[in-house]
């Protein structure tokens, strides 16, 4: 039953025009996502399953909550383990007006690393670089 809603998920989001799914506010950004090998797939689907509801399909942000493939999220401010900390723990609102993120105890380290490795390379292919931290 499980992987029957998963690929129902995945095919409305195939055939689901992005703009349709994003809110085009102030917290939605436009992400290119990159060709796509195997694993970087899982790392998508991964991700649209278990984070996209509040960040948005592909990292694009959403009403609910901010876009991943943001230069605020580039490695040298929000480095891997803070996004797995994150994941794991739960992480209290600091750059965006949504509320605390809660801990996604669904997801376990290797579908994390997946996710992230999704995200960065995502990022890449939008532009988004490491910066170094100046806080």
């Amino acid at each position: 039953m499980k992987s029957l809603i998963t690929t129902l998920i995945a095919a409305t989001i195939a055939v689901t025009p992005i703009y349709s799914l994003a809110d085009h506010k102030p917290y939605h950004v436009d992400v290119q996502v990159p060709e796509l090998s195997d694993r970087l797939a899982k790392g998508q689907k991964v991700f649209n399953v278990n984070c996209g509801g509040c960040h948005g399909i592909n990292g694009a942000g959403s009403t609910s909550g901010p876009p991943l493939i943001h230069d605020i999220y580039n490695p040298g401010h929000h480095g891997n383990n803070a996004f797995i900390r994150a994941m794991q723990n739960g992480v209290r609102s600091h750059h965006w007006p949504f509320g605390d993120m809660p801990a996604q105890k669904q997801m376990g380290l290797g579908d994390m690393m997946h996710v992230i490795r999704f995200i960065r390379e995502t990022q890449d292919h939008n532009g988004i670089k490491t910066k170094a931290h100046n806080m």
